[in-house]
């Protein structure tokens, strides 16, 4: 045995969040103080050059390591290497051998052609390594000696102290040390496009995942706002996204492991079984048999049965003959023999899935590799994304509540950014008073033209929509009778709400109108609010003096409240008391469980004169404010979604979600597109707790522990890729058949692991499109259930010829042995058929009829039976 690789095997033992050199805990879960004293960085000054010098040498560069690249010989043999092709090189092999030139030839054509195409494909495929190369940033600010200089980003090196600032790609992973309005988007890790806001103050648990580690920042990740310091804790294959690197390079031990008794100790017997397996496993990749899509196994077993069928009858014909080995009898064996190899149908099923890939491109998707479609067709377990697959990508807002007006809800809108497009419903009750399961849980309905003259008709409304519409940035107008929107998500959400009241900001604010701005006080991570100030422009100040001003605000539900000592109740203010903070928290809470994300809304009037070109103070603004209600948003699942899930229930397929957002909205999401059944509150709870789980339980787990859950979970919530790859060889050791769909680098890992790989278009990442099967053009989840319906009507179809194919193959080995019992004047059998005759009739009488089979239509039933097991 050769000596292990050191490197590969620290890599192999990694825990997500260490350092290069493993550190007494991750670096999340230590102190700033630790983080520094365990890399022995200096905080003040950096490191000095000699020392980053010598710890280059020891750790290495901070990049993903040399590839071998492609290597056209191994893609060469593996076309080879399966038992079809390997039968077809027997039979030419055999045709040239008794000077059967021409039937040699047709063969070798064939062999030929099916090389050449897999060939192309393979050597097309997979530049992943080079795509996330590209993600790396080329250089970094060090601060080294006390100095901030600029680093190649492959020298900077565990301990560097680094600064980052909006716009740049982050070096290496970082642990903050100091943050100021610091957001980073790690969109390549969590899959989830949000910023995230970090606090360097911070610790976390051991477990905690990638998505919610707030003290580090990440590898290839942007800065998006404010400016931070940190202490680099890990570089190159061991960041993060270095992991995904080595889980896209890393290749699967094919040797069986040793079954050991508890001490560790095992018997020659237990070593002697798995030698055999892992030589009985090598043989069956080597003949295909025990890899590739179902009927890619099915049909290698095929083509060994048949090999085996055409020795015997080539031995059944040297026997009739007395085992003569005259010319005569060999071609005439090698013809008996050659009848039951299908030798057309190679290339009638490249034709087949080639045509098959032609017309899914009308259906948006498009295959990269041939098998991939058909392969779809087999698929038992399908594990989605969330966001942007499931999910539009954009965000709605769901339901508002106005104290002592109720609540208003918004439903049935496929169009983010159209205010007339929806259903508007309003109910008398508080949120956490409603059973949002039943028909009443939307309220009473009412029309758009009726919502303007509640807002006129109700100063409490007038205020709470002042804040929505003012308190906001976003521009969402109508152009050309479409609709359009700029700013952010949250923030385009709300403004689409208050449009819907014809409560706009543009018809409100600016040039012109009642309202205008005067300052500003920007979303801030440490006060977690957004704080305007505007005139009133038709309203005098209480005692003359001016107009009257007023204060609008928007934020975490927590710290608003926090903020106000009264709440508009009705018509009235009043004090906001211990009781009815509880309230609101409880009707914040009952939002949440929908899987909304909750902001609240409060304001403040005649707040005096305020000089907008000063440098304001928001603490002596932003207090003594009246509390104006809560508003709860979602990023709605897609039309199809809800429909394409319920067709792959009825096809027999199960929907997993695998998403990094939190776990209550994913839940809300599944139960909506009926991935959980909507009676889960029927459902025994120890079930209903395997059915949604956090990334971070599961990934406690061991994989016996895995295996002996009843089920696996339908939602997983705050994935890690890892987490993502642990579900997929989960699915494999059930013998399910699985698809992934991502869009993201976080999610290529599993998408290579999985049977069939399915890429976002639109959205998705170089690296995943490289690491998958498949490509969905439109980003869409219906379209996979195209593909699927496309890959059955192929097994179906490829079932029908392959059926043809061996009528023909039996009717002509039956004709060849009967035609043993006619004997010349010398004793030896009289052929019927001469060996070119046989490939003639298997190659065009067969064949053609063979492929206008693979272009018949699907049956009626295709999507309502189970998969091919």
């Amino acid at each position: 045995m050769g000596k292990k690789d050191p490197e590969a095997e620290a890599m192999a033992n990694h825990v997500s969040g260490q350092a290069n050199k493993p550190i007494s805990r991750p670096a999340h879960a230590l102190t700033v103080e630790q983080v520094v004293q365990e890399l022995r960085a200096n905080p003040d000054d950096g490191l000095t050059p000699e020392d980053a010098k010598a710890r280059l040498d020891e750790y290495g560069r901070n990049e993903f390591g040399e590839e071998a690249g492609v290597q056209p010989l191994k893609i060469f043999i593996g076309q080879i290497a399966n038992a079809m092709t390997l039968v077809l090189i027997l039979a030419m092999g055999a045709s040239f051998g008794i000077g059967s030139w021409i039937e040699g030839g047709v063969v070798a054509g064939v062999i030929l052609l099916n090389i050449t195409v897999g060939f192309h494909q393979e050597f097309k495929a997979a530049k992943t390594m080079d795509s996330l190369r590209s993600l790396s940033s080329p250089t970094a600010q060090a601060v080294r000696e006390g100095r901030n200089i600029t680093v190649p980003t492959v020298e900077i090196v565990p301990g560097d102290m680094v600064e980052l600032k909006t716009g740049d790609t982050i070096p290496a992973d970082v642990r903050i040390l100091e943050a100021v309005n610091f957001e980073t988007n790690e969109a390549l890790l969590t899959g989830e496009s949000l910023p995230i806001r970090k606090e360097a103050a911070l610790t976390f648990d051991d477990e905690t995942g990638p998505g919610d580690r707030l003290n580090v920042a990440y590898s290839s990740s942007t800065v998006t706002k404010g400016r931070a310091r940190g202490i680099v804790f890990a570089t190159g294959m061991y960041t993060e996204i270095g992991q995904i690197a080595a889980a896209l390079r890393g290749k699967n031990s094919r040797r069986r492991d040793v079954k050991r008794k508890e001490d560790g100790s095992a018997s020659f017997g237990r070593y002697l079984q798995a030698w055999t397996l892992t030589l009985s496993d090598a043989v069956g990749r080597f003949l295909g048999v025990n890899v590739g899509t179902p009927l890619q196994r099915k049909l290698s077993k095929l083509a060994i049965l048949l090999f085996g069928i055409a020795v015997i009858c080539a031995i059944i014909v040297l026997g009739a003959n007395n085992f003569n080995t005259v010319q005569e009898v060999i071609i005439y064996a090698v013809a008996t023999g050659l009848s039951m190899i299908p030798a057309s149908l190679v290339v009638v099923l490249t034709i087949t899935m080639a045509a098959g890939t032609k017309r899914m491109v009308q259906r948006h998707v498009i295959v990269r590799q041939l098998k991939s479609l058909e392969a779809l067709g087999g698929v038992t377990n399908i594990c989605s994304d969330k966001t942007g697959t499931l999910t539009q990508g954009k965000m709605v807002v769901r339901k508002a509540w106005v104290p002592g007006k109720g609540t208003f809800s918004i439903s049935n809108t496929n169009e983010p950014f159209n205010p007339t497009v929806g259903d508007l419903g309003h109910s008398v009750d508080q949120p956490k008073d409603i059973d949002f399961r039943t028909k009443e849980g939307d309220g009473e309905p009412f029309s758009n033209t009726d919502a303007e003259d509640r807002v006129k008709s109700s100063t409490v409304l007038t205020d709470y929509f002042n804040v929505a519409s003012l308190a906001n940035l976003a521009n969402v107008h109508e152009t050309d009778g479409e609709w359009h929107a700029r700013g952010d998500p949250t923030e385009i959400a709300i403004q689409v709400f208050a449009s819907r009241f014809n409560w706009n900001r543009l018809r409100l604010a600016g040039e012109g109108n009642r309202w205008k701005q005067i300052a500003e006080f920007p979303f801030d991570s440490d006060v977690k609010k957004m704080s305007v100030v505007f005139e009133d422009t038709e309203t005098k100040a209480e005692g003359g003096g001016g107009n009257k001003t007023w204060l609008f605000t928007k934020g975490a539900v927590e710290r608003v409240i926090s903020s106000c000592p009264t709440i508009q109740m009705g018509d009235e203010i009043v004090e906001l008391t211990e009781d009815i903070e509880k309230d609101i928290l409880s009707n914040m809470e009952a939002l949440a469980r929908l899987g909304l994300r909750v902001l609240a809304f409060a304001s403040k009037s005649d707040i005096g004169v305020v000089d907008g070109h000063e440098n304001l103070d928001r603490k002596l603004y932003e207090k003594d404010i009246t509390f104006r209600g809560l508003i709860g948003l979602y990023d709605p699942p897609r039309p199809e979604s809800g429909p394409s899930v319920k067709k792959f229930h009825e096809a027999g397929v199960s929907v997993h979600m695998l998403t990094g957002d939190h776990p209550e909205t994913a839940r809300a999401i599944a139960l909506e597109v009926g991935i959980l059944p909507t009676r889960m509150n029927e459902i025994s709870a120890d079930v209903a707790k395997t059915m949604v789980m956090a990334a971070h339980d599961f990934d406690k787990l061991s994989d016996d522990e895995i295996d002996r859950l009843p089920h696996l979970p339908l939602v997983v919530a705050r994935c890690a890729p890892q987490t993502k790859v642990r579900m997929i060889e989960a699915l494999h050791r059930r013998q399910r058949f699985v698809a992934m769909t991502g869009d993201g680098v976080n999610d290529s890992p599993s998408l290579k692991r999985a049977d069939v790989g399915i890429a976002m278009g639109e959205s998705g990442s170089d690296v995943a499109k490289e690491a998958s099967d498949i490509i969905l053009t439109d980003d869409n989840f219906a379209s996979i259930l195209n593909a699927v319906e496309e890959g059955r009507r192929m097994f179906d179809n490829i079932q029908k010829f392959v059926l043809h194919v061996l009528a023909c193959n039996v009717a002509q080995a039956c004709t060849l042995l009967i035609g043993l019992i006619f004997k010349d004047e010398s004793g030896l059998s009289v052929f019927p058929l001469a060996p070119v005759e046989v490939m003639w009739i298997i190659m065009i009488t067969s064949g053609l009829p063979d492929m206008a089979l693979g272009f018949e239509v699907a049956a009626p039933d295709i999507m309502d039976r189970p998969p091919q097991n």
